[in-house]
């Protein structure tokens, strides 16, 4: 009868494990590198252990899906492209450690990319650097930096364009405050600003990722458009983070971590080249060198700091950008 009774509770044990899921809440333009990512995954959990696991997915705005985790979205993994997006799971309900970042190698950041400018085809504007874009008549789409990461890096990447060439503070806020003049319009997140150029046909340049750049020349046809690889830009790196107590009250943690731990696998990082994300491990980055070209990027804490300084001074409620933006 005992013997009956724990032959059952294992099945049911086994049962339970094999029906586990994932949350994995991201931000707008992981929508293809996760698909291909969480199939990989679970074809080598499966392989690996036995079991079946699904592998759910949120996207949007960085800094909404931040917030929607905090306000009780149960995720139990995050993966953003800025640090401050996942802090603030520590910050204001303490969802994570706030050494989170020193759980992973990289920073617990992966991948990573850069912002470029995709401009239409044959780039009648004669689109070469950032002082282009201050010119009249030129007309940007960017996403907005209060809402999306997306936005938040081309902001600060043209910010640090003027810093790199030794221009002051108010030098770099007279710059970024005449691009902004040229915006017409502030899409939430990174895919909604990719519709507003590609398929309602606004702007003249579009700032965004460069593994952004390569989904839309795929999908939309690299006869459509060209890129512009500015002489300065910034390191956009992509955390991920498995969140504590949610993975804890699942007891989804062991299965979190494995998922953790395939970004950084040969296979993950090989799918991060397949969808233009830069590598981080050093073999493979090594290997694909060729693959990426080669730019002056200069790191958040490089110029700014740190996140945690830049999102203080530039994107809080009466920051710079509002000072920019709202005048």
């Amino acid at each position: 009868m005992f013997k009956k009774l724990a032959i059952a509770a294992l099945l049911f044990a086994g049962s339970a494990h094999a029906d586990q899921s994932l949350l994995n809440v991201s931000y707008d333009v992981t929508r293809e590198f996760y698909k291909d990512f969480n199939q990989a995954f679970i074809k080598d959990w499966q392989q690996k252990t036995g079991n079946k696991v699904t592998i759910n997915q949120s996207h949007g705005g960085s800094s909404k899906q931040a917030r929607s985790v905090v306000d009780g979205l149960e995720a139990d993994i995050i993966s953003m492209n800025q640090a401050t997006d996942i802090d603030i799971l520590y910050e204001r309900a303490r969802l994570i450690p706030k050494d989170w970042q020193k759980r992973l190698p990289y920073g617990s950041a992966p991948t990573a990319s850069t912002t470029v400018f995709l401009v239409r085809k044959d780039n009648p504007k004669r689109i070469r650097d950032w002082d282009d874009l201050i010119k009249p008549g030129v007309a940007i789409v960017i996403p907005n930096p209060k809402t999306s990461g997306n936005g938040r890096y081309s902001y600060l990447a043209a910010w640090g364009y003027v810093v790199k060439k030794g221009g002051d503070e108010a030098k770099a806020k007279e710059f970024v405050a005449r691009l902004f003049k040229n915006v017409p319009v502030l899409d939430v997140g990174g895919r909604g600003a990719t519709t507003t150029f590609v398929q309602r046909g606004i702007g003249d340049v579009l700032l965004t990722f460069e593994n952004e750049v390569a989904l839309i020349k795929k999908e939309f046809g690299a006869d459509q458009f060209d890129v512009v690889y500015p002489s300065v830009s910034v390191l956009a790196e992509n955390p991920i983070a498995l969140v504590d107590k949610v993975v804890d009250k699942r007891k989804t943690r062991a299965l979190a971590q494995a998922y953790l731990d395939y970004h950084y696998s040969e296979a993950g990082q090989e799918l991060a080249v397949k969808h233009a994300l830069r590598p981080r491990v050093e073999a493979i980055a090594a290997k694909h060198q060729a693959d990426f070209r080669a730019l002056d990027l200069f790191t958040i804490d490089e110029v700014f700091g740190g996140w945690t300084k830049a999102q203080k001074t530039h994107f809080a409620d009466g920051g710079l950008f509002d000072q920019i933006y709202l005048k």
